[in-house]
């Protein structure tokens, strides 16, 4: 190998591409290396880019949790921690932390300790979790496609089927924070976290559980609309009519 390509790949570049758990990040070495004595540090101090795990296009990877972890780039960027409200991750975030041995991130995610308050007043508080209005607000739009059947004879009960998918529409990181994990993201992969999708689906096929996790995080329903559309499967006057609809619902916060 020339000395010039040796001398090379012995040094980390300004800029580094990390590919953590399919989650692309761009950021500078002096970023990563901010918290001496940190696994970032670690990894990109006391070893050469040759050492370290890459994806097939040269990026370093870690095989952590990739949306958590821009959260541990912004603590080293700036030594402060920024959450947003109604955030239901922030065991999983300190678990993180301690991964990449940050004590002091850990330490500022670790439950904060409840002070005793009687019976009445603890229930009170404890009931309705606290929220603003105007916190982290967006809209998330629900959708699904459903059919059913109607016979010739209009008085027969409808048989419906059931719901196909539960499509999410919104930006990323407010569709990650409601859902989390049940969120199926395969059909909009790699996708930055301040951007929008039209393309992520649920893992579950019931709305109500859909409805239920959006008003945990301070969601409500502002508008929602329906299209359908009839066909008959054959010319036999006696085969049932074969209707499909599609139906969106649009919540705020």
């Amino acid at each position: 190998m020339p000395l010039a390509e040796m001398a090379q790949s012995s040094t980390f570049p300004e800029v580094v591409e990390l590919n953590v758990g399919g989650q692309v990040y761009v950021t500078r070495f002096e970023t990563l290396t901010a918290v001496p004595r940190s696994l970032l540090w670690t990894k990109f101090t006391q070893y050469t880019p040759a050492d370290l795990p890459k994806d097939s296009k040269g990026r370093f990877f870690f095989d952590r949790d990739g949306f958590l972890f821009r959260y541990i780039l912004d603590y080293l960027r700036d030594s402060e921690l920024f959450l947003p409200e109604f955030f239901k991750e922030r065991k999983r975030l300190q678990r993180e932390a301690d991964f990449f041995q940050l004590p002091e991130l850990s330490r500022r995610l670790a439950p904060e300790e409840v002070e005793l308050t009687s019976p009445v007043t603890s229930s009170s508080s404890s009931d309705r979790p606290l929220r603003s209005p105007g916190g982290n607000s967006g809209y998330i739009t629900i959708g699904y496609r459903g059919t059913y059947t109607i016979g010739r004879d209009i008085q027969a009960d409808a048989k419906f089927r059931r719901v196909a998918r539960i499509t999410v529409c919104g930006k990323i990181s407010l569709a990650k924070e409601v859902f989390g994990e049940t969120l199926n993201e395969s059909r909009d992969p790699d996708r930055p976290p301040d951007k929008y999708t039209a393309r992520y689906y649920l893992k579950y096929n019931f709305l109500e559980q859909a409805f239920d996790r959006l008003a945990e995080t301070g969601f409500h329903m502002v508008a929602c609309n329906s299209t359908g559309t009839c066909s008959y499967g054959s010319n036999d006057p006696s085969e049932d009519k074969l209707w499909t609809s599609y139906t969106e619902y649009v919540f705020c916060r």
